[in-house]
């Protein structure tokens, strides 16, 4: 059972997903409650283009990818203000482009192949000491200001136009944001890859919302749920021998069967005990 802690990769692993579940556990609920799931998936997409201009560069990594997933978001947040354009248009356009080109600079620079599958789908042997501490930084990081801004934020998410009036100051809520994702999604990138980080940012939140109606209630549980399937993605990926990222999310998407099953079990038992809601009367 403790056969696995015995390696010092997959201790790095283990912790380096847990600090990951948990803090896309914790912005997911933010990108769930603002109804744009879709951007944690284009986003990723679009940090791989960063990631390899910033090898191709001889740029630091994080520094690279996470400027460059900045910049997309602030993009995509700037195109979407033009009523024409709907916000998974922009997200679409703008992630696909930097994705591609991505591909364009791995297929022109061959040297990053080999770090290709790592990319798109999580290595844990690739957790270093370094991606630790970047990690670590970007989960203190982003707390502090989820919590220091915590009203702001909570305004900002449900309705951007009652903020404005009451003097909520959203175009810096919305640039805080942008930089919190961008560096939840590049130091994410190692354990999970950029095709299944979509997952770690939209499962456990949804799990929370089907179990809480409380805000602070939601962000804690759904932080708690990312971090537990951080932990036992990397535990079970040991023993069968998969693709870390893979993963994690299959034990998020049991976790969430399990309890849309309890809700609707739930939900019948409740009509069964109190009867079927009886029609207003005339």
């Amino acid at each position: 059972m403790f056969e696995p802690f015995e390696y010092q990769f997959f201790v790095r692993g283990i912790i380096a997903a847990t600090l990951v579940g948990g803090l896309c556990g914790l912005i997911g609920v933010y990108i769930i409650l603002r109804r744009m799931a879709y951007i944690g998936h284009g986003l990723s997409h679009a940090v791989l283009g960063g990631a390899v201009a910033s090898y191709v560069m001889s740029l630091n990594f994080f520094v690279g990818a996470s400027i460059w997933g900045f910049l997309c978001a602030q993009l995509i947040t700037l195109t979407t203000r033009k009523r024409k354009i709907n916000a998974d248009a922009a997200i679409g356009v703008i992630t696909t482009a930097s994705f591609a080109l991505g591909i364009v600079l791995i297929s022109r620079y061959k040297s990053f192949t080999q770090d290709f599958d790592a990319a798109l789908f999580g290595n844990i042997l690739g957790v270093s000491n370094g991606d630790l501490l970047a990690i670590s930084v970007v989960v203190v990081a982003a707390s502090l200001i989820l919590f220091v801004a915590y009203k702001q934020f909570l305004f900002a998410t449900f309705d951007v136009e009652v903020a404005k009036f009451y003097g909520v100051p959203t175009g810096w809520i919305e640039t805080l944001f942008s930089i919190v994702l961008a560096g939840t999604i590049v130091v994410s990138m190692q354990v999970l890859g950029v095709l299944l980080i979509a997952g770690a940012t939209v499962i456990p939140p949804i799990v929370a919302r089907l179990l809480t109606d409380s805000f602070s209630r939601m962000l804690l549980l759904s932080s708690t749920l990312g971090a537990f399937c951080g932990f036992a993605g990397i535990y079970v990926s040991f023993y069968i021998d998969v693709s870390s990222g893979a993963s994690v999310v299959l034990v998020e998407a049991v976790l969430f069967a399990a309890v849309m099953a309890y809700s609707n079990m739930k939900s019948k038992f409740s009509v069964a005990v109190k009867g079927p809601p009886k029609a207003p009367a005339l």
